[in-house]
């Protein structure tokens, strides 16, 4: 089921999985007033191409409050260190949708990743672009070059099967299973509430399967 982790491909340095994808994705449409956050994570071993298999939602509200920030990276990277995952990097939606630059939060943020990961990316949703039937994915990538975060070169972006990813999206959307997604917000509000998704990501999942061919 390989194509559940790598549907399309930046410059064969980036690969970002269905899973991560939808998950931002429906992060942002599930709060679409409010600007949210959250980490990109790997279950790749450090070195070569960044693979990121999977994302964290954090936050959609309070995004600069610092205290709230540390806690659910210190809980996330200890769930990281138990599932052999790993935290590469960091996406944001701005409530703006016309405005996808990076905040000074989410700089911030991704210096923080960068500390421990030296090829950490930060990935921007683009909310004037997150039509469904829109012909590629809305966001736009950025990395960092000495201490400096740059954009990439939106023409040097490969895309794998980003249709199918696009439509899994839309159908999740349409159900209204996007509401079975927790963010760290949600989790502290309600404890009981799982903010590792695993209701979400078997969802997904099962999504992916038939639309690949894989029964």
């Amino acid at each position: 089921m390989k194509s559940f982790f790598t549907q399309f491909k930046f410059m064969g340095e980036v690969e970002l999985s269905c899973l991560a994808y939808v998950k931002m994705y429906l992060h942002a449409c599930l709060f679409p007033r409010c600007s949210v956050n959250g980490l990109l994570l790997s279950s790749s071993p450090a070195g070569g191409a960044v693979c990121v298999t999977d994302c964290v939602p954090l936050l959609h509200t309070h995004l600069p409050l610092a205290p709230i920030t540390q806690l659910a990276l210190t809980q996330v990277d200890v769930w990281c260190a138990q599932t052999q995952q790993r935290i590469v990097g960091y996406y944001q939606a701005n409530a703006c949708v016309s405005d996808s630059s990076p905040t000074p939060c989410a700089l911030k943020i991704a210096d923080k990743i960068a500390e421990q990961c030296n090829n950490a990316v930060l990935l921007m949703i683009d909310g004037g672009k997150m039509s469904p039937d829109y012909r590629v994915p809305p966001i736009v990538m950025y990395e960092r070059k000495d201490t400096r975060w740059t954009l990439k070169d939106k023409h040097t972006i490969m895309l794998r099967q980003w249709e199918e990813t696009r439509d899994i999206a839309s159908q999740l959307l349409d159900s209204g299973d996007h509401s079975l997604l927790v963010d760290f917000d949600s989790h502290l509000d309600d404890i009981t509430r799982d903010w590792t998704n695993q209701k979400l990501n078997a969802k997904i999942a099962e999504l992916v399967s038939p639309a690949n061919g894989n029964v």
